[in-house]
């Protein structure tokens, strides 16, 4: 490395800064000029937390080390927390784990610190709920659901409420009968949904919406629609229509925002705080920076579709901003974001899962079939490839999509 060495830095090492690590690595790899860029991740550890099986009841390896594969690839990892940034300046304030800042400078940023759940001002939200957007969050749950079969049986011991039915919150209260049966030994925990929209599943159609309220009717939930949580406290929630459901567990899924960096760079945002990018993941109106995964709202095709806040558009995302920033630095072609391709299979606990395709969302299989393919992209095809730099690369092509 010399002081001519071009600064590549991606921010986040979740699924779309993984694979942007693994994307620009390779570009750089290939042109032959590795003493020319070099690119570093920052996040507070080289880990990759598997945030879609936050809803399960086991959490060994929800967290797989980054670190070996890293090395492999040639990219650094600066430990931190990126606390700012200034775009005009291309400078990142990041703070270490003892609290210390440093200032880190950039020539291009990729930004894929992902989102964080949606908490409105809700009462007793803060103070009450429990969540499973992130590893600790979940532990947590975990912990006090553990703990519940030290008190006294009684309706607000045995009875959850998931606050949100969308993709999220389905899967968490598909899991949940079976899992406070273990733990409780009643054959009658209830699991209730709420959700505001007049349907559950608002978000994914009428299509699987059948399938979806047959699951849950079988796994033992209560399904609550057309009304929304409006206040929480130890005992219970109470909906906005007037009507209180006793529990000491309150799981809120109700939506999620792009991170809070992503309001620090200058141009336009949807409402979920996502910048819109262009075809190539730049910020529009920051040369410099590169969106992707959950900060950056990009249209996946010609049709008007736009990418998600999920697993399936960030691994796509991140190999097209992280190949585009290293493209820049070294003067090659970029590559425009595409993956007119959707699919959704949604795991609806003991019963199986659904499996759709296309935005319109048409069932494709259901039950123990789609259960299977749901393992697969849970256990198999979302965690990062081996620390192998060869293996690596082959998938870290910026038009390598994994689909069924």
């Amino acid at each position: 490395m010399t002081a001519d060495t071009r600064q590549l830095v991606i921010a986040g090492s979740g699924f779309a800064g993984t694979w942007a690590a693994l994307a620009a690595a390779r570009a750089v790899a290939h042109a032959g000029r590795a003493a020319d860029v070099a690119i570093t991740m920052i996040s507070p550890a080289p880990q990759l937390h598997i945030r879609p099986r936050l809803y399960e009841t086991a959490f060994d390896d929800m967290a797989p080390d980054l670190a070996p594969l890293l090395a492999a690839v040639g990219v650094a990892h600066m430990a931190g927390r990126v606390e700012s940034l200034d775009t005009a300046r291309r400078e990142l304030t990041v703070v270490a784990a003892d609290g210390s800042h440093a200032t880190r400078t950039y020539d291009k940023l990729v930004l894929a610190t992902g989102s964080e759940l949606n908490r409105p001002l809700v009462p007793g939200l803060i103070e009450h709920a429990f969540d499973v957007d992130q590893l600790a969050g979940a532990r947590r749950l975990d912990a006090h659901l553990q703990a519940l079969a030290h008190r006294p049986a009684s309706a607000a011991r045995d009875t959850v409420i998931v606050a949100g039915g969308g993709f999220t919150g389905i899967e968490t209260a598909a899991e949940l009968p079976a899992r406070l049966r273990t733990i409780l030994g009643t054959a009658q925990p209830r699991v209730v949904i709420i959700e505001q929209s007049a349907s559950i599943g608002p978000d994914l159609g009428p299509g699987p919406r059948p399938t979806i309220e047959q699951a849950l009717a079988a796994c033992g939930v209560d399904i609550v629609t057309g009304t929304a949580v409006a206040a929480i406290d130890a005992d219970g929630v109470t909906t906005a229509d007037g009507r209180h459901f006793p529990s000491n567990t309150v799981v809120w899924t109700a939506g999620a925002r792009a991170s809070g960096l992503a309001a620090q760079v200058p141009g336009e945002h949807d409402i979920h705080g996502r910048v819109h990018a262009d075809r190539f993941l730049h910020a529009p109106a920051c040369a410099d920076v590169f969106v992707s995964g959950d900060t950056a709202r990009a249209a996946t095709d010609d049709a008007g579709n736009v990418a998600l806040m999920s697993c399936q558009h960030a691994l796509s995302l991140g190999r097209v901003a992280g190949y585009n920033a290293a493209a820049e630095l070294l003067d090659l072609p970029l590559h425009p974001y595409s993956q007119p391709k959707y699919v959704t299979c949604l795991d609806l606990g003991p019963w199986g899962a659904v499996y759709t395709e296309g935005w319109e969302r048409a069932v494709v299989m259901a039950g123990a079939e789609a259960k299977a393919l749901k393992r697969s992209i849970n256990t198999e095809w979302i965690y990062p490839p081996p620390a192998d730099r060869e293996a690596a690369f082959a998938l870290a092509a910026p038009d390598h999509v994994i689909v069924p």
